[in-house]
């Protein structure tokens, strides 16, 4: 038994699926998926069933959170570029702003003509600008990041070509970050074709160039983001299976596993999973601890998930390296697979200037 202990990590990028769609996921499940995964803190995305687009939905939301939450809890704010008079009302509430130009659960899209103006309207000195960007969509939000001089975050970057064009764009724009997930660096598309519907995600899986690419410049990566993305079984296994994978189990596994083989050090993790994410969106300090033991081997099984979904795209993978022990403000709340944490412990967070 090799123990280590980690800061509690921080995922900047989940769908809990709540309002609306809680037989995907609820705020209580997906915090005790992420406690058990070793995140205290996550940020919330606004593309539910009933978008996160004004004040009123904002509020709604953070009073259904303030009663089920785990671990502490943010949220980001949506646009289509009809909602611009709402910023005011809403930034100093969430973490930042997101936008997506390509299609995703939802089909929450934006055209390019619209990005200017929400780019504008978005106050400078609110968090930063989150996108869903594929291929030429990066180059027109690089051009706005620079002439609007907004922080802008590019979420799930999965092409070769589109982190060549994020590492070059920040060589001149010190607001530019971006993450990938666990899923675009340990599968591939050929996996895609095993997984079938289970696989299926936006941006798609891509080919073992592209994902050797991302390893060899992970210096170059600001943050690994679960893009914890539920659905049911039957969803997946239906005719139009939707997009999306749950990741908040089977990211920090993955990542040791990764360390046990070399191919990352824990002070990687570390920066990947807890201080860029803290720095880059602002986020308050956490008093929370997690405890892992390097050495248990097991394999990911869709029995022991705590993700209300029930599956996994890793389901099967042989890990060495488990989490034990969780502890937020130096309260255990996961110890050997067991949840013990009462619902509301987490606090809803809002930004912080650090």
């Amino acid at each position: 038994m090799k123990m280590i202990t980690i800061p509690g990590l921080i995922d900047p990028h989940v769908h809990l699926r709540t309002p609306e769609q809680e037989h995907k996921e609820d705020f209580y499940t997906g915090t005790s998926s992420a406690l058990a995964g070793g995140f205290t803190m996550i940020i919330d995305m606004p593309n539910n069933k009933i978008p996160i687009t004004t004040e009123k939905t904002l509020l709604e939301k953070i009073k259904i959170a303030e009663k089920s939450v785990l671990c502490d809890t943010g949220f980001y704010f949506g646009s289509l570029g009809d909602n611009l008079d709402e910023f005011k009302k809403v930034f100093r509430k969430v973490i930042g702003l997101k936008l997506y130009l390509n299609e995703t659960t939802g089909n929450f899209l934006i055209d390019k003509k619209t990005l200017g103006k929400i780019f504008k309207a978005w106050p400078v000195n609110a968090g930063p600008i989150l996108v869903h960007a594929e291929d030429d969509a990066i180059e027109a939000v690089i051009r706005e990041a620079h002439d609007r001089k907004r922080r802008v975050h590019f979420c799930h970057i999965s092409l070769k070509n589109d982190l060549e064009q994020i590492i070059k764009a920040k060589k001149n724009l010190l607001g530019l970050s971006c993450g990938v997930t666990p899923h675009h660096l340990f599968l591939t598309e050929d996996d895609a074709k095993k997984l079938g519907p289970y696989g299926r995600m936006k941006p798609f899986l891509k080919s073992k160039k592209d994902v050797e690419f991302f390893w060899d410049n992970l210096k170059n990566i600001d943050v690994v983001e679960s893009d914890h993305a539920p659905h049911t079984k039957d969803e997946k296994e239906s005719k139009d299976a939707p997009y999306g994978v749950p990741g908040l189990e089977s990211t920090l596994p993955l990542l040791l596993n990764a360390v046990n083989m070399k191919r990352l050090e824990i002070s990687d993790v570390v920066r990947l999973c807890h201080d860029n994410p803290r720095r880059i969106f602002k986020l308050p300090l956490q008093d929370s601890i997690v405890d892992i033991d390097m050495d248990e081997k097991y394999a990911i099984s869709n029995n022991d998930l705590k993700t209300k979904s029930g599956w996994s795209p890793f389901a099967g993978i042989q890990i060495q390296g488990r989490v034990k022990r969780v502890r937020i403000r130096k309260k255990v709340v996961f110890i050997e697979g067991r949840i013990v944490a009462q619902k509301g412990d987490g606090n809803i967070i809002r930004r912080v200037e650090i």
